[in-house]
């Protein structure tokens, strides 16, 4: 919202994008809380206030019958890296924020033979939608779009995952 007010602690969000960049802690945190993502081998590449990125390899335990990565671990490394940020606003302000997908579209382009990267660029609309569930009290939703590219940066697949927010 632009009305002048700030409901993200700076701090909160440096100290948030530290942690996900700590190769142990935030690897703890896949096999405690995303068991199946960290089997599959979905990590974070990075993640800033503009973008996250995701990667998913193709490997024996994210592959399919089809000799490519099974779409399900497509979809894990697709919603971490719009689900990265929203926590990290999320748990950056003063009141408490809940989160929760609410649906997801995915368009599959093409074969995923190696590793693919998810860049999710829309962070700036993301935080917007957590300022306005603050602001007005009532929950908001926001589609946020990640892009899924090979190491050649063909599109492999995109997803759209909504978001709803609600400030408790």
């Amino acid at each position: 919202m632009d009305n002048g007010i700030t409901y993200f602690k700076t701090d909160a969000v440096q100290s948030f994008m530290r942690f996900a960049q700590h190769p142990f802690k935030f690897s703890a945190f896949l096999l405690m809380k995303l068991p199946a993502a960290w089997l599959a081998g979905v990590r974070l590449v990075s993640v800033s206030e503009q973008a996250c990125v995701t990667r998913v390899p193709y490997r024996w335990l994210s592959q399919n019958p089809f000799k490519s990565t099974y779409f399900a671990c497509l979809a894990m490394a697709g919603e971490l890296s719009t689900g990265l940020p929203a926590m990290m606003y999320a748990r950056s302000t003063e009141k408490r924020v809940s989160m929760l997908v609410t649906g997801m579209q995915a368009t599959y382009l093409k074969k995923a033979t190696g590793t693919t990267w998810f860049t999710c660029a829309d962070i700036p609309a993301m935080k917007a939608a957590i300022e306005k569930a603050i602001a007005t009290n009532e929950p908001t939703t926001v589609t946020i779009r990640s892009e899924g590219k090979n190491k050649e940066g063909i599109q492999i697949a995109t997803f759209d995952i909504t978001w709803s927010f609600k400030s408790r």
